[in-house]
């Protein structure tokens, strides 16, 4: 989610950007166009109800989440995040520190042309980092390739590309060295 972001940004704002870092960011799978209505609808029914995140009985719960979500994660790792992760509430329980509005169906489809020209109006050098066992096709359960992320990466004028073996999507936690040894080397003057 983040790396959309940035890249959107990073087109935009150009003269804000001097180097520019993607993890994982593949964009998402082009929208059709006539899943707008059926979108929009789901859209707004969920505004009617507010979203709430899973509460955990303890920390612990939020730790094993953690290795559920990224069984390379070790366990001391996992139990040192879920402190950072999750914050205890008054009866004891430990809720996620994140937006419960992001359950929600974003109403806007993507469109792959618009994301295509904002990457191709990137200036700054940009460092993007696939974990190898990590693909589109996993992430978007075969409705968006890698050969599909390749063809859109091409448009980004000044791109570098690395891979960091024996890690998944959450390259930070399954190779935080190598990661931070690539990203000094890029970040460095």
């Amino acid at each position: 989610m983040g790396g959309n972001v940035v890249l959107g940004y990073a087109g935009v704002r150009r003269q804000r950007i001097r180097r520019l870092v993607n993890l994982e960011g593949f964009g998402l799978p082009d929208g059709a166009p006539t899943a707008a209505p059926q979108r929009l609808a789901q859209w707004l029914d969920e505004l009617r109800t507010p979203q709430r995140l899973k509460p955990y009985a303890s920390l612990a719960e939020v730790a094993q989440r953690l290795q559920q979500n990224n069984p390379r994660i070790a366990a001391p790792l996992a139990q040192w995040l879920a402190r950072h992760w999750a914050a205890p509430q008054p009866d004891g329980q430990w809720v996620l520190q994140a937006d419960a509005a992001h359950k929600r169906v974003n109403p806007v489809l993507n469109r792959a042309a618009e994301a295509v020209a904002l990457w191709s109006a990137i200036t700054a050098p940009l460092l993007w980092v696939q974990g190898r066992a990590s693909t589109p096709e996993r992430h978007w359960a075969g409705r968006y390739s890698q050969a599909e992320f390749q063809q859109r990466l091409v448009h980004v004028p000044d791109l570098r590309k690395a891979w960091l073996e024996d890690a998944g999507h959450m390259l930070h936690h399954d190779q935080p060295a190598a990661l931070a040894a690539l990203l000094d080397d890029f970040l460095r003057p």
